[in-house]
């Protein structure tokens, strides 16, 4: 059992990664369907929450039915990070995340993100503010370092834990890797095998099959792994690695209705949470991921990603019902 706080997690547990514009409440609702143990919010600005930015209050929008589940938070500001875990833990998630990882430019130009790594004694400075704001198990999600030439994450792991983080996930990039080339675990690895760390190490990067999952499992010893776009429109791969762990057997590949039931989960989620508008809309970018390899789909797709109307939606998936229902996964 792997133990994060108060939380208790199954043996080598999987995580799914927050994703911006991708982990909201309806695409997390259908992973923790597929075997997610732990999740996280979408991260959320920590100025953009002092400011009562809409858009970043929505994103504290979590439910009973997802826990465990994490808000990630992201900043630079030590005060900023403070106040807005005291805003965190008013909607009670089960542990609070800093993201020290993404590499994206605006959020590292404003010193957040993975610009931390490039000031270790900042990174634990706006951490302990983060802990000083909240009762809950705080957490962070980091990458090995800002470049080849500067990883620094066994001394990041070391500090980090020092002053009460409780679990470390690392993506096995850097930041000017971005999200290409390989991931190296050999570094987390490392992490892991330290004898003075002992909080709950887990792994991120290009795991995006069973077999994969074995392989690092064995490979490396670390605590769990965390998913991120292998999850994007099949949420199937939870349960297919879990299946395969307890079995050495690969589960046949999802048919045609479980991706028509899934994406029209989706979209029905997507319009309760979001409204019908904008559910619709945003829904768009995930029809490709769900119906991807499927032969002949084109013309269905372009008719979901163009369609305005709930009604004509839920016909043109009857229509694609119809149309593929002797279709034979590969």
């Amino acid at each position: 059992m792997v133990k994060i706080g108060n939380i208790e997690l199954p043996d080598f547990p999987l995580l799914l990664a927050p994703m911006e514009d991708v982990s909201d409440p309806p695409f997390r609702r259908l992973c923790k369907q597929h075997g997610a143990d732990l999740m996280y919010s979408e991260f959320i600005s920590s100025e953009g929450l002092i400011r009562d930015a809409m858009k970043s209050k929505k994103k504290l929008d979590i439910f009973d039915y997802e826990r465990p589940v994490g808000i990630q938070i992201f900043g630079g500001d030590e005060e900023a990070m403070e106040m807005s875990a005291k805003i965190v833990d008013t909607v009670q998630p089960d542990l609070v995340d800093i993201n020290f990882g993404c590499p994206v430019k605006k959020v590292v130009c404003k010193g957040a993100g993975a610009g931390v790594l490039k000031d270790v004694d900042l990174m634990v400075r706006l951490t302990k503010a983060v802990i000083k704001g909240t009762n809950l198990p705080v957490t962070v999600k980091t990458r090995l370092g800002w470049d080849h030439d500067s990883i620094n994450i066994d001394e990041v792991a070391e500090r980090l834990q020092d002053v009460g983080v409780q679990a470390l996930t690392i993506h096995g990039r850097t930041r000017a890797q971005m999200y290409k080339g390989h991931s190296d675990w050999s570094h987390i690895e490392r992490v892991k095998n330290n004898p003075r760390i002992t909080m709950p190490i887990f792994g991120n990067g290009d795991i995006d099959s069973p077999e994969k999952a074995l392989e690092y499992k064995n490979k490396y010893g670390l605590d769990g792994i965390m998913i991120g776009r292998a999850a994007i429109g099949y949420p199937w791969i939870f349960d297919e690695i879990k299946h395969y762990f307890k079995t050495g057997e690969l589960l046949p590949a999802p048919d045609m209705e479980a991706r028509i039931q899934a994406a029209q989960n989706h979209l029905t989620w997507a319009m309760e949470w979001k409204g019908e508008r904008v559910g619709i809309v945003e829904m768009r970018r995930h029809y490709t991921n769900y119906f991807k390899g499927i032969h002949n789909f084109k013309e269905y797709r372009q008719r979901l990603v163009t369609n305005d109307h709930a009604e004509e939606l839920f016909k043109i998936f009857d229509e694609i019902r119809d149309a593929f229902s002797d279709y034979q996964m590969v």
